[in-house]
């Protein structure tokens, strides 16, 4: 056996599933094989620390015997899959944690002591099931308690001490423990005092348990496994174009770290620099993929940008003063009160009458009293106030200075957004933006195109996210409904230039999916695509149809001629008496968002029988163009304003038979809708003559392939609690995008190519006067070469229309084959708000409409 040494943390995600264990006992095996030694740092199964830290409120509340449950169930679920029993060992831990959860309640507090023994119960439990497992394929592995491994050091405050401590550097009990043995189990997060009781390294420290053992134990790499393979030029779930970074300087993974980047914990990188040990990512569902690789580079003559990094959440204060000026110690006295009241600053911004600083983010949000409090304390000194709701902006790089010239065309991304403020690290490693949070996202993606995309063929960069998780694929398409049909759709690409084609039987299918679900009414919003053969299959699986326009409703009859009146939902937002007027003596059922139409035109309401739409306060969706609700959005009556709302219906003679509620769209997360419907049947005691709740539309469908899908049937499983509380009320839908986007596609041919400096454009027939949702919403749609889906990519492109904006693009840095003039280019989930929200701008058409049935 040789003296080589690996440490390997895995994360939450990789120790939570079968295929995540198969992966982590073929690293095992392959270590053993080689004769070389391992220690493999588990966290806690994802999910199970969130659980544990709120056993205390939960033990309070007298649920905590349903805690102890869910997480006995969750083991015992992984260890099925596994093909083991349950170890006796996780049950010894559970009855620890149920009699520390008793203490807890008997004395109605938690203190930090008792938390960090219920926490560290999560990697127990994992790295107790982890040893089953790995001793059932034969490997001779040692389970060990990392409390006996690493000790922490003294704190002065009890909190830190017992749940954010770090390493006191003796490596001696790690060397002692584990000398001579070849492959070793323990728990990352967790160790110990020097009074032996269990401490914590923070949210986040098994990356730091990792590097920790890592310098103790003197390795030769450490590797951190996680659900993606490494750090990204962006985070890739807003960047789709974001690329890995296949080497980084530690000071350089640090300012990633530390400016947002989630795979690696900050703290972990310090003991690797120290001892000279290089990190590697690596991916747990493709332990083939490469990851980024961390270690010493050494200087790098010219400055560059590698990332672009987004941090939501921030909070910033603001110190005014013309006392400041030449005064010794002002920032001492304020900087003292931050202190005194636990606050972390990061970064820092200063000026002869001006102090602005933000609170370290990674300590989570932080409670308003404890920042009105802080106010005050500043006050004594300067005019203080704190602004929420921000966000950072960071280019992290390498001397960022030298090529401030090159930043300024990026930096006009900013030109129409209030920057709050700007910082420049000393050590020059990052320039950092504060904004409005609900900017941050847009410039984060500009930026990242202008700094980043621009450098499409640097060897430094590999493959996007979804390439890495998928490698190569030899068919792109594979599985889509598409596919097979490529002779069929090269032959509409060639007869048109570009065309919108839909599949009806995607259609069906989605619709068929939606009429399963335990409502009483699903309605199409014909908003997302009004094509009349879409309506007359929609209709044919027995949905509804919901519009938003008199003309829409028109279009709707004219197009299914036998449609019912009383199947249309009628929901218009600032529209003109006529448009009531006329959809009431259809018969459509209307609905009302505001209490205009009802103070000002009570004769049309007298009598009829409607429905209210109700804002829930906030907002969701995939971008705040759509998010429809709360008080930056126009739709909805405030639940504020309920009681005007029944005065006027009163003075109409209008009665609510429904209320109705939408929070925005493009929403995976079933559990949206469970709040939507908790939200309304919260206002149904009102109204006695109510007969449903509509909890709206938005149901989101996956534009990226690495994207998953809404999960129906945990929606159906929410529906079916909402309908438990008030099984007497109907319960409607209206979704739009999921019945038809995956249906639709966009073919265009390709007219002309282009190369500018290091960036290609290939330029198709047609641009945003077809598809407008990337440059309205910064959307994402994938791209394929359907002239060429067998073979493989080969080069970076941006893929622009023929309207004369800037901003017709529909997709930047998009890795295809070889691209010619005369090649059809596919662009996938097109079939909702494409050729409806198509124009005439320039005067060139847009792409028609075909169907395949």
């Amino acid at each position: 056996m040789s003296g080589a040494l690996t440490v390997l943390k895995f994360g939450g995600s990789s120790v939570g599933s079968a295929a995540g264990w198969a992966t982590i006992a073929a690293q095992a095996k392959g270590f053993v094989a080689q004769g070389e030694r391992s220690v493999l740092v588990c966290s806690a199964l994802a999910g199970v620390s969130d659980l544990l830290e709120a056993l205390p409120s939960a033990a309070l509340a007298g649920r905590a015997e349903a805690t102890l449950t869910d997480l006995r169930s969750r083991h015992l679920g992984l260890a099925d899959a596994l093909g083991l029993a349950l170890p006796s060992a996780i049950d010894d831990v559970l009855e620890a944690v149920r009699r520390l959860a008793l203490g807890a309640s008997l004395i109605g507090e938690a203190p930090a002591r008792t938390r960090a023994e219920l926490l560290a119960a999560g990697e127990l439990m994992a790295t107790h099931l982890g040893v089953a497992f790995l001793r059932a394929q034969d490997l001779p592995v040692r389970w060990m308690d990392a409390r006996g491994l690493l000790i922490a050091c003294d704190q002065e405050d009890r909190d830190r001490h017992f749940l954010s401590n770090r390493w006191n550097g003796d490596p001696e009990p790690a060397r002692a423990a584990l000398a001579g043995e070849q492959l070793v189990i323990t728990q990352g997060f967790i160790g110990s005092d020097r009074h032996g009781e269990t401490v914590l390294f923070g949210r986040g420290g098994s990356d730091s348990s990792a590097a920790f053992l890592s310098a103790a134990l003197g390795a030769q790499r450490c590797e951190l496994w996680s659900d993606v393979p490494g750090l990204f030029s962006a985070d890739p779930r807003l960047v789709p174009q974001a690329r890995l970074l296949r080497r980084l300087d530690y000071d350089e993974a640090q300012e990633l770290a530390s400016m947002g980047a989630a795979v690696l914990h900050p703290g972990c990188l310090q003991p690797l620099r120290r001892a000279g040990i290089p990190l590697h990512t690596r991916c747990t569902a493709r332990p083939d993929a490469p990851g980024t690789i961390i270690a010493a580079v050494g200087s790098q003559a010219e400055g560059h940008v590698k990332a672009v990094c987004l941090r939501k959440g921030l909070t910033l204060i603001v110190l005014d003063t013309i006392g400041m000026w030449q005064q010794v110690g002002f920032l001492a006295d304020v900087f003292a009160c931050f202190k005194r009241r636990g606050l972390s600053v990061d970064l820092v911004s200063t000026s002869e009458a001006n102090v602005t600083v933000s609170l370290d983010a990674s300590a989570g949000a932080v409670d308003p009293d404890l920042l009105s409090a802080l106010v005050d304390d500043l006050s004594d000194f300067c005019d203080a106030r704190a602004l929420t709701g921000c966000a950072s902006v960071s280019l992290v790089g390498r001397k960022i200075r030298s090529i401030l010239h090159q930043l300024a065309p990026a930096l006009v991304v900013f030109e129409d957004r209030r920057v709050h403020m700007l910082s420049q690290a000393a050590s020059d490693l990052n320039l950092s933006l504060v904004v409005d949070e609900e900017d941050a996202e847009r410039l984060l993606k500009r930026l990242h195109q202008e700094l980043v995309g621009a450098r499409a063929l640097d060897p430094d960069l590999g493959d996007t996210l979804t390439e890495a998780l998928q490698g190569q694929s030899t068919h792109a398409g594979r599985g889509r409904w598409w596919a097979p049909r490529q002779p069929e759709l090269l032959a509409l690409a060639s007869e048109h230039g570009a065309a919108y084609v839909y599949d009806l039987a995607t259609v069906r299918a989605a619709c068929a999916a939606l009429t399963a679900l335990p409502v009483d009414r699903a309605l199409y919003a014909i908003k997302a695509n009004a094509h009349p053969e879409v309506l007359k299959v929609v209709v044919a699986a027995g949905m509804g149809l919901e519009c938003v326009s008199l003309s829409e409703v028109e279009h709707a009859l004219a197009s299914v001629p036998d449609l019912a009146p009383d199947a249309i939902l009628f929901t218009p937002n600032f529209a003109g008496r006529e448009e009531y007027e006329v959809a009431l003596k259809l018969g459509a059922v209307v609905t009302v968002d505001g209490l205009f139409p009802l103070r000002a035109w009570p004769e049309l309401f007298a009598g009829a029988a409607i429905a209210l739409r109700l804002d829930p306060g906030s907002g969701r969706g995939h971008h705040r163009h759509v998010r429809t609700g709360g008080a930056k959005a126009k739709f909805g009556i405030a639940v504020g304003d309920l009681d005007a709302a029944q005065a006027a219906l009163d003075a109409a003679g209008a009665t609510v038979i429904g209320l109705h509620s939408h929070a925005g769209s493009g929403i995976r997360d079933p559990e949206n809708w469970g709040a939507v419907g908790r939200f309304l049947l919260a206002q149904a005691p009102r109204f006695e003559a109510l007969r449903f709740i509509d909890l709206g539309g938005g149901l989101g469908v996956p534009y990226r392939s690495d994207d998953d899908g809404l999960d129906l049937d945990a929606l159906a499983a929410v529906i079916g609690r909402l309908r438990a509380m008030r099984p007497e009320l109907q319960i409607w839908i209206e979704p739009g995008r999921f019945v038809v986007a995956n249906a639709g596609v966009l073919l265009a041919q390709v007219q002309q190519t282009k190369r500018k400096g290091a960036l290609r454009y290939v330029g198709i027939a047609t641009g945003m006067n077809s598809l407008l949702r990337p440059a309205l919403y910064g959307s994402h749609h994938e791209i394929h070469n359907l002239s060429r889906l067998d073979e493989a990519p080969v080069e970076v492109v941006t893929v622009v229309g023929p309207i004369c904006e800037t901003g017709d693009v529909h997709g930047y840095d998009r890795r295809l084959p070889k691209t010619v003039a005369g090649d059809v280019l596919l662009i996938d989930g097109a079939g909702a708000y494409g050729a409806v929200m198509a124009s005439n701008y320039n005067r060139r058409a847009p792409a028609p409409e075909v169907i395949l049935r």
